[in-house]
């Protein structure tokens, strides 16, 4: 009976503990993110390819209304769908898509995606296709861009089920480094193994 008892109250504190100990470790992640972005993404997003694509997209855009940039955003899906088409391969052929696949190429891993996204949340930029052209409607660009020059938005992590990777996403705010103020905002999507987490 007695010997009962014991091993239902360790029972108990080890479940207790590992309550306790789970929010700690889901957010483990976020100041190696923290220090990544002041670090060496800051490094790159300050370059003239990253800022002056950026600025370029924003003033071509500025006359873009909602109507517009939901009808832009289902030609992107209908796209990816295909896997290809005008749209797309306007994105993804241009300078700054070049640049971020070698940034990308160069992490050796630690960068899964990268995309740079304009003043309404419209990629300008990207490693990869992703799966819509319209970033403002999400915490990525509305954490980032929509609140100001020093923000910083972490996702929890979460599985890649195509690499079997844990992975989470780290976006800032792109700053015009003349006025700065944001012009934008960017996404990296970050291997934890190769973070070292």
């Amino acid at each position: 009976m007695k010997s009962n008892i014991h091993k239902m109250f360790t029972a108990v504190a080890t479940v207790a503990a590992i309550s306790l100990a789970a929010p700690a470790s889901a957010e483990v992640h976020v100041a190696p993110m923290k220090e990544l972005a002041g670090s060496k993404v800051k490094a790159w997003l300050q370059s003239d390819a990253v800022v002056s694509a950026v600025k370029a997209q924003n003033a071509a855009n500025a006359g873009l209304d909602e109507p517009g940039i939901i009808k832009m955003d289902k030609q992107w899906r209908a796209e990816t769908k295909s896997g290809s088409g005008p749209l797309i391969d306007k994105v993804l052929n241009n300078a700054l898509s070049a640049y971020l696949k070698k940034i990308k190429a160069e992490s050796q891993g630690l960068y899964t995606e990268i995309f740079v996204m304009d003043n309404k949340g419209l990629n300008v930029g990207q490693s990869d296709v992703t799966s819509d052209y319209w970033q403002g409607d999400e915490a990525k660009w509305k954490q980032t861009f929509a609140v100001g020059p020093n923000a910083v938005h972490i996702s929890d992590v979460e599985e890649d089920e195509s690499t079997q990777t844990f992975q989470s996403q780290l976006s800032v705010s792109i700053i015009d480094p003349k006025t700065g103020k944001p012009i934008g905002a960017v996404t990296i999507g970050v291997d934890m193994e190769a973070l070292g987490i």
